[in-house]
C-alpha cells in the first residue's frame, strides 16, 4: 500500500520555506547586489565585474583585502589550535570519572551562554596594560619585561582575541570531544593495557585516531564561523581592527565598507555585497578542500 508524502511535505515544507527565506534568497539578493553601485539609498547602478575588479586591483581596497584575508586565516589556526587543544585535554579529563565531573562541566559550559559584548568586555579588562589581572600577575612573579599591551600590539593583538574567541566557545568542542570518547569501548582500552600501553600511548594510538571524525566536525565548524566572525572583532577592537588593522578580518572590511566607517567614506553596498560573495567563495572552496581530505583520509584507511 502506497504511503501519503503529504506528512513530510507537511514537516519539510515550514523549514525549507525558513531556508528559501532567511539564507537562500539573501545570498542570491547579495550576489546580485554586487554588480552594483549603491549607498544604500536612491537609484542602483549596474557596473557589471567593477567591484570585483576593484577589490582586487586598486589599492584602495586590495591592500585592505588581503590583510584581512591573511588576519582571518590566522585567527583560525590560532583559535583551532587553542580550542582543540584545551578542550581535548578537559575532555580526557572529565571522562576519567573524577568527583565532580557535572560541576566543572557546567561551569565550562557557562561562558558560550554570556553575550559576545559581554566577553569581550570582561577580557579587554583582562588585558588592560596598567590594571589587568595578565600584567598585575606577570608584575607580580617576576615577569614585567612580560607585562605588554596586549591589545594594543600589533604582534599579539590578533593572537588575544583568538584566544577571547576560543574561551567562549571551547565547551562546544569539550561536549563533542567527551561524547567522542565516551563511546570508545573500555575493551580496546584493557586491551592495549594488556598489551603495555600506558596511559599516553593509549591516548595518542586510540584515543586521537577514534575522535578524528569530531576533531574533522569541530575544525569544519570553527572555519565557517570564524570567517564570517565579525561580532568579538567588533567587541574588543572595533570596526577598524586595531591596532593598524592588525586584527581586521574580512567581516569588520565587509561592515565598514558597506556602512560607511572606512575613513569617513559613504555607504558602498555594492563593494560590501562583492566582499561578502568573496568571503561565501572562500569558505565553500575551505569546506570542500577539507572535505575531500578528510575522505581521502577515510578511503586509505
Amino acid at each position: 500500500m502506497r504511503k501519503s508524502r503529504a506528512p513530510y511535505v507537511c514537516f519539510i515544507a515550514p523549514a525549507l520555506i525558513f531556508y528559501i527565506v532567511f539564507m537562500f534568497w539573501p545570498l542570491i539578493s547579495s550576489l546580485g547586489l554586487s554588480f552594483f553601485q549603491w549607498t544604500g539609498y536612491g537609484e542602483k547602478t549596474f557596473v557589471g565585474f567593477e567591484n570585483f575588479i576593484k577589490l582586487f586591483t586598486h589599492a584602495e581596497f586590495s591592500k585592505r583585502f588581503w590583510n584581512a584575508l591573511s588576519n582571518n586565516a590566522l585567527f583560525f589556526v590560532f583559535t583551532i589550535v587553542f580550542q582543540n587543544l584545551v578542550a581535548v585535554l578537559i575532555a580526557v579529563l572529565l571522562t576519567l570519572k573524577i568527583k565532580g565531573a557535572r560541576f566543572f562541566r557546567t561551569m565550562f559550559f557557562l561562558p558560550t551562554t554570556l553575550s559576545i559584548v559581554i566577553v569581550g568586555f570582561i577580557w579587554t579588562l583582562i588585558y588592560n596594560p596598567l590594571w589587568g589581572p595578565l600584567n598585575v600577575t606577570l608584575k607580580g612573579i617576576g615577569l614585567k619585561s612580560l607585562a605588554i599591551p596586549w591589545l594594543g600590539d600589533e604582534s599579539t593583538a590578533l593572537i588575544c582575541v583568538a584566544i577571547t574567541n576560543a574561551w567562549q566557545y571551547m565547551a562546544i568542542p569539550m561536549l563533542l570531544f567527551t561524547a567522542g570518547i565516551q563511546a570508545i569501548p573500555e575493551e580496546t582500552y584493557e586491551a592495549a593495557s594488556i598489551d603495555g600501553a600506558n596511559g599516553w600511548k593509549q591516548f595518542a594510538h586510540i584515543t586521537l585516531p577514534l575522535i578524528a571524525p569530531v576533531m574533522f566536525i569541530i575544525t569544519t565548524l570553527v572555519f565557517v564561523s570564524n570567517f564570517s566572525a565579525f561580532e568579538i572583532i567588533y567587541a574588543m577592537q572595533g570596526t577598524l581592527g586595531a591596532p593598524n588593522y592588525a586584527t581586521d578580518i574580512l567581516g569588520t572590511f565587509f561592515y565598514r565598507t558597506s556602512f560607511g566607517q572606512r575613513a569617513g567614506a559613504p555607504p558602498d553596498m555594492g563593494m560590501g555585497a562583492a566582499i561578502a560573495t568573496i568571503m561565501f567563495i572562500v569558505i565553500l572552496i575551505g569546506v570542500a578542500v577539507w572535505f575531500k581530505i578528510y575522505g581521502n583520509r577515510r578511503a586509505e584507511s
